[in-house]
């Protein structure tokens, strides 16, 4: 946001303050200037008139001027295109230093003299303009010829940069600055004058606007004729050092330079195409003007104003800033440059913004029509019941009532005392961001200045801190140090991934109406939901620079179709089990599915693995995976990267695995007794159908529920052409009782048990 010492002096008397107290308050009070630049004229550049101009003898492109330096009249041959006799312009007369060195001398241009120069503004250290020389008006004071530019106080201005966090609207423009230093200063803001020029007609004689009442837009309407109508020099500088001066319209700087002026946003249309209008919503919601065609959607998409005419109709318009934002962020609504200031929060005082337009074009000669047509949504501020008390227990100091309320009131609040030390605030429309008690804080603050808040020491109360945030903390720990442990790397990716990736592998991806709207770059353009991918092409990157065995896991965030987070943990491994060295003769086994799996079970604790009915991507290895289960929940997967995967990120054996945090149990680990009986194992052989899945074995024996059988592992499978479809399977059992050593018969007992319950459940049979 640039404002200038000049242009705030419209608003505001802040003769008697120096520019650098200016900034040092606007500081103070949260309005944190960027940069400050002293625009000075030189001196020995004055005002000239152009007497004469003739064609240059030797150079077509070049004009011999004769100019009244008001005790003088001088040549200069000046190249400017647009020279011409009776201009008053900025001359730098012999002796006069530009800076860098350039200065002016007399001289003879292709054998003619010249004794001086005629400037461009940028010649001068002022913005751009036009390409040619500046052309002077009384805009800057009265015009005496002879008389040097550094004299003139509103073209030796201070320009001042702010940066404004998005939250302070109101102060873009020079009007809602003026208001925080009013406040500050108890200085009164200047009010506007009320010369308008009107002309014998009416508004309702010459338009018919109708608007529907689903309108959430307030508007206000007045028509205009522009045929004497033009900006002054000092208003294009203006909007030059803005970098929105257009040199080939006046009405669109009209437009831009009352913006920035008082905050409300306006528009113009031809009167030829704004005779008869109609205000709705479009198929989206968004307020629109009709006409014969669409004229613009008031405070999202303006276009620039046509110069095909005289006579306008001018529209000031306010919106909602919060409810605008999010109806264009989820419909994906173009939007014009006026629209950052409307989500900003632009001046909901439209009146006010009327009244300052047309007292500042009619002094430019323009013409408005008499009345007005106003659809204004008088809408309700924001109430607020505020403890004085709680107010400076948050300030950590002690301020008076009665100061609270008068800086609150200086800021445009209406305030009205309660009952037990409370004040009843209503927040004007302006501060879209006052929502709480902690805002209305920070406003009495930052007018008192921090820095007149007395310092305290720090008081702590200890209270307990343990919660579910510090149970995963802990968690997160216990399972980075196991991960390590198993040689596995840790690794950060983004929470985004690319959606041209995610789609090729047939993972979910978040829908279009949730997704990004400005991804950091283009291949990170969408929310990831899965740790897989990332994982997988920190892999290739690495094989890309010679890593060929790489262990990877990451601790984070993914996302489902409806934008919901959740935390994983993933894993991943490419390459050779181990490191190459002598005991594998340099030539080390890639990893396998089962290996893999123990690894992940040592670091996540225990679970089981139920081959996938279902595989959901192209990730998945079609004959290699298995989904987790924990306490009979399915949380996650593990298995084999697809070979057509590995392909496309040229990769040896890949395996991963993907688990649900919370799903991951951290449980303490608690001391209990163990029995001083020697224990038995014994080896059982059975047969078994081909396709009868382990787990149903499991179930088979475990739903014995004897406390006898301590543990129990497959650890052989044999099947040959004798067995036909049917295979054998041998399960050790470690089998042991705490009451006493386990007899022969104790022991046949738990075998016969086990072997009962196989054959009446899966009829399967002793080898």
């Amino acid at each position: 946001m640039i404002v200038t010492r000049n242009w705030l002096e419209e608003f505001i008397n802040i003769s008697n303050i120096s520019t650098n107290e200016i900034c040092k308050t606007l500081n103070s009070i949260g309005l944190e200037v960027d940069s400050l630049e002293e625009q000075k004229i030189a001196s020995k550049v004055v005002v000239g008139k152009v007497l004469s101009k003739e064609k240059h003898p030797d150079a077509d492109k070049l004009s011999v001027c004769q100019v009244d330096l008001g005790n003088e009249i001088t040549q200069i041959v000046c190249g400017a295109p647009n020279v011409d006799a009776g201009q008053i312009v900025a001359v730098a007369t012999v002796g006069c230093d530009l800076g860098n060195n350039f200065k002016i001398k007399a001289a003879k241009l292709r054998g003619v003299e010249s004794n001086g120069m005629i400037c461009s503004s940028t010649e001068l250290g002022l913005a751009p303009l036009i390409d040619g020389i500046m052309v002077l008006d009384d805009s800057i004071g009265e015009l005496i010829l002879g008389k040097e530019l550094s004299e003139y106080k509103l073209l030796n201005d201070d320009i001042i940069e702010i940066g404004l966090t998005p939250n302070r609207g109101d102060c873009l423009s020079i009007h809602g600055v003026a208001r925080e230093l009013s406040a500050f200063y108890e200085i009164p803001l200047k009010e506007l004058g009320k010369n308008i020029n009107e002309n014998d007609k009416s508004i309702g004689q010459s338009f018919k606007i109708d608007c529907d009442s689903q309108v959430n837009t307030s508007l206000l309407y007045k028509a205009t004729d522009f045929t004497n109508f033009d900006l002054k020099l000092i208003h294009n500088l203006r909007l030059a050092n803005l970098k929105k001066f257009n040199a080939k319209n006046s009405l669109q700087n009209l437009l831009n330079y009352s913006m920035h002026s008082c905050g409300v946003v306006f528009n113009l249309y031809p009167k030829s195409k704004a005779q008869n209008i109609t205000i709705k919503q479009d198929e989206n919601g968004f307020d629109t003007v009709y006409s014969n065609e669409i004229l613009s959607k008031p405070s999202v998409n303006h276009l620039d104003v046509e110069l095909i005419e005289n006579e306008y109709l001018l529209e000031a318009s306010y919106v909602n800033p919060e409810e605008i934002s999010k109806k264009v962020f989820d419909k994906k609504e173009k939007t014009s440059e006026v629209y950052y200031r409307v989500t900003r929060g632009s001046e909901p005082d439209i009146e006010f913004g009327i009244s300052y337009i047309s007292n500042f074009a009619s002094s430019l000669n323009a013409n408005f029509y008499k009345g007005s047509i106003e659809f204004i949504d008088d809408s309700e501020k924001l109430f607020l019941d505020i403890s004085v008390k709680k107010v400076n227990a948050i300030i950590g100091q002690d301020i008076e009532k009665a100061e609270i309320e008068k800086i609150l009131i200086s800021l445009g609040f209406e305030v009205k005392e309660s009952a037990e030390e409370n004040l009843l605030i209503k927040v004007p429309h302006f501060r879209h961001d006052i929502k709480n008690i902690a805002d209305i804080t920070e406003e009495v603050i930052r007018i008192i200045g921090i820095d007149n808040i007395k310092a305290k020491p720090l008081a702590i109360d200890e209270v307990k801190r343990v919660n579910q945030t510090s149970f995963d903390i802990l968690k997160r720990n216990k399972l980075r140090f196991k991960a390590i442990e198993q040689g596995f790397f840790e690794t950060l990716t983004y929470v985004f991934a690319s959606k041209e990736s995610l789609e090729k592998y047939g993972f979910k991806t978040v829908k279009n109406e949730l997704d990004l709207i400005n991804p950091i770059v283009k291949e990170l353009n969408t929310y990831r939901t899965t740790l897989a991918l990332n994982l997988v092409e920190a892999c290739a990157n690495n094989h890309k620079y010679g890593n060929r065995s790489t262990a990877f896991f990451e601790i984070g965030t993914i996302f489902d179709e409806n934008r919901v987070e959740s935390k994983k943990i993933g894993f991943v491994q490419t390459g050779s089990i181990e490191q190459e060295d002598i005991k594998n003769a340099g030539k080390p086994a890639n990893i396998d599915f089962f290996s893999f799996a123990k690894k992940v079970l040592n670091c996540v604790g225990k679970f089981e693995l139920i081959a996938m009915e279902n595989i959901g991507n192209s990730f998945i290895h079609p004959y290699q995976n298995a989904n987790v289960i924990i306490d009979g929940k399915n949380v996650g997967y593990i298995s084999k990267l697809h070979p057509s995967v590995c392909e496309d990120y040229d990769l040896s054996d890949t395996f991963i695995a993907q688990i649900d945090f919370d799903a991951i149990k951290d449980e303490t680990l608690k001391a209990s007794s163990y029995s001083k009986y020697q224990s038995s194992i014994k080896d059982l052989s059975i047969i078994a159908d081909k396709n009868l899945e382990y787990s149903k074995i499991k179930q088979a024996i475990n739903s014995i529920n004897n406390s006898l059988i301590k543990q129990y592992n497959l650890i052989d499978r044999y099947s040959d052409e004798k067995l036909g479809n049917s295979e054998s399977l041998t399960i050790r059992f470690t089998l042991q009782s705490d009451e006493k050593t386990l007899e022969d018969e104790d022991i046949n007992q738990v075998i016969n048990s086990i072997l009962d319950v196989l054959k009446e459940k899966l009829n399967i049979t002793l080898r």
